[in-house]
């Protein structure tokens, strides 16, 4: 199976809208197409056409891993990944990041997994990562879409920790993920020196704040003697 990005923005798009917006599930084309070119939750920002999702879920009406609801007033369209591929609930959460947001390392798949899955710990994720990678290959007697679905990626030089790539399209294109650069450690006297800047800043703020509340205060005392006033001459 080798779906292009095109197709791998919908069928994750599908996979995301139908577990965090289950009553606005199955989607419309034009729910579809704005859920593919979110701004948010997507690496690469995409622009697409009604048209260009169209023909990914043709392509992926094929291949049977979407299919169109009829019975509504307006077409709609569902998944099928998880009959598939014979996914479970963690495994179908950690494909669907992948295919959104390019390949990743297990803490950030935990961190950004909150609305699809809740992972107990690192732990959780490494275990669903490597099930997903260690699926047995297509044989006879075994359904068609079998196989590993997620492969380790050479670390990259200064990188802290391996990211994970789906294996449902083309193989990632490393120059276009950075690697995450260690902080310089910081020596105790720097760090006592911007703590000190720290409290100085902090204390600063303090003193306007409590400059505004006794003006505040000396204000509403001022208009509640006022209004003692007045009603006094009115009783008058």
């Amino acid at each position: 199976m080798q779906l292009d990005p095109i197709q791998l923005r919908v069928l994750g798009s599908l996979i995301e809208k139908e577990i965090t917006t289950p009553e606005n599930y199955p989607l419309s084309l034009n729910a579809l197409v704005s859920a593919c070119n979110q701004r948010s939750s997507r690496d690469p920002v995409l622009e697409l056409s009604e048209e260009e999702v169209r023909q990914a879920l043709h392509t992926l009406e094929d291949l049977a891993l979407t299919n169109p609801v009829r019975d509504a007033r307006v077409p709609k369209y569902e998944h099928r990944i998880r009959t598939v591929l014979n996914l479970r609930r963690d495994e179908t959460a950690v494909l669907c990041l992948l295919m959104l947001r390019g390949p990743q390392t297990p803490g950030e798949l935990r961190s950004r997994a909150d609305r699809l899955y809740t992972f107990d710990d690192l732990a959780a994720v490494q275990s669903t990562l490597e099930r997903l990678s260690a699926r047995p290959s297509t044989s006879e007697g075994t359904p068609e879409a079998t196989g590993p679905l997620v492969t380790i990626l050479p670390r990259q030089p200064g990188s802290r920790e391996a990211r994970y790539a789906h294996l449902l399209g083309a193989p990632p294109d490393l120059a276009a993920y950075p690697v995450e650069r260690p902080e310089a450690p910081t020596s105790s006297s720097q760090r006592l020196a911007q703590l000190e800047t720290e409290v100085t800043t902090l204390s600063a703020a303090l003193e306007t704040l409590k400059s505004r509340i006794d003006e505040i205060e000396a204000r509403l005392q001022s208009r509640a003697e006022a209004s003692v006033s007045i009603n006094d001459s009115s009783v008058r």
